[in-house]
């Protein structure tokens, strides 16, 4: 399995004041054995506002080259457009097209989106509505995907609405394109399926998350490799979506959720680890690979 990281945990969150710019992230990826970058397609990082012309997008693909990098996916900048309160999706769906064809000129073959609005949004909206004006939206995008030659994969998080397991394979039912899939996060996983935090209602949960990756294990195709302590990270003590610890520093059951994935999940994929909102994110970009490695020795060598 080819190992990736996702870039926006140098420039969100503890970040957001002091980012790491891109070079240095390449340089340190590169030097540490990395076999590619997810993108966060956002300021600092290279994103489709800054470059937009096909020179200058080729200027970047040639320096990741230079790195020995390639790019596993794309998380588009789509957090400021609305998508569940809204009737009129046009300006998201506009968005979406224009990292759509940022990713086809840099040769991304994976385009991530979520829900956007908070699992509060049914207060304002109700769910029948929401879920129409969410599936409608998204089978449109995966058509303009498709023309472009790309997939995407759907980030299920307890910080976004729908993030109860049932409601994630209603919204996977009800998408039935073979290019759209669910980017299975190990972290926001557990937060779903095993803490239920921010479920509304009564909570859904199971023993173990191997259970929830049963019902969207057919769907996944993409993987987010992290640990978790149960918790989610905090904007003003309450919680927002999962908190990402390094690999070790939680209390997942690799030696379980590993090989369940792998019977999903093709073995010539990507495993990208997510350090989203932790506070020591370049330091543990090491051991995280690390411990990939290990995982590939443990797991792929046996396949």
């Amino acid at each position: 399995m080819k190992t990736s990281i996702g870039t926006w945990a140098y420039t969100i969150g503890p970040y957001a004041s002091k980012p790491v710019d891109f070079d240095t992230v390449c340089e340190k990826l590169s030097k540490l054995g990395y076999d590619a970058l997810e993108l966060g397609s956002f300021a600092p990082h290279p994103n489709p506002d800054d470059l937009q012309t096909k020179e200058e997008r080729q200027a970047i693909v040639e320096k990741i080259k230079s790195y020995g990098l390639q790019i596993s996916g794309i998380a588009a900048n789509l957090w400021g457009e609305k998508l569940i309160n809204t009737a009129d999706n046009s300006k998201y769906i506009a968005e979406f097209t224009k990292n759509c064809e940022f990713a086809v000129d840099l040769g991304i073959t994976t385009i991530r989106v979520d829900t956007v609005q908070p699992p509060t949004i049914f207060a304002e909206v109700d769910y029948a509505t929401a879920k129409k004006r969410l599936v409608d939206t998204w089978n449109v995008c995966a058509d303009i995907a498709a023309t472009y030659g790309l997939t995407v994969t759907w980030e299920g998080e307890p910080g976004f609405a729908f993030n109860k397991p049932s409601e994630i394979v209603e919204i996977l039912e009800a998408i039935q394109k073979p290019n759209f899939g669910f980017l299975y996060d190990t972290c926001h996983a557990q937060i779903i399926s095993v803490m239920g935090t921010r479920q509304n209602g009564e909570k859904e949960v199971f023993e173990c998350q191997t259970e929830f990756l049963k019902m969207v294990g057919p769907r996944i195709n993409h993987v987010h490799l992290i640990d978790s302590d149960n918790t989610c990270h905090q904007e003003n003590g309450v919680d927002e979506t999962s908190a990402h610890p390094p690999f070790g520093l939680g209390l997942l059951d690799f030696d379980k959720i590993v090989p369940a994935i792998l019977e999903y999940y093709p073995a010539d994929g990507w495993w990208t680890n997510d350090l989203c909102f932790w506070d020591n994110a370049w330091e543990a970009t090491e051991t995280c690979i690390k411990f990939m490695n290990e995982l590939n020795e443990k797991y792929l060598a046996e396949a």
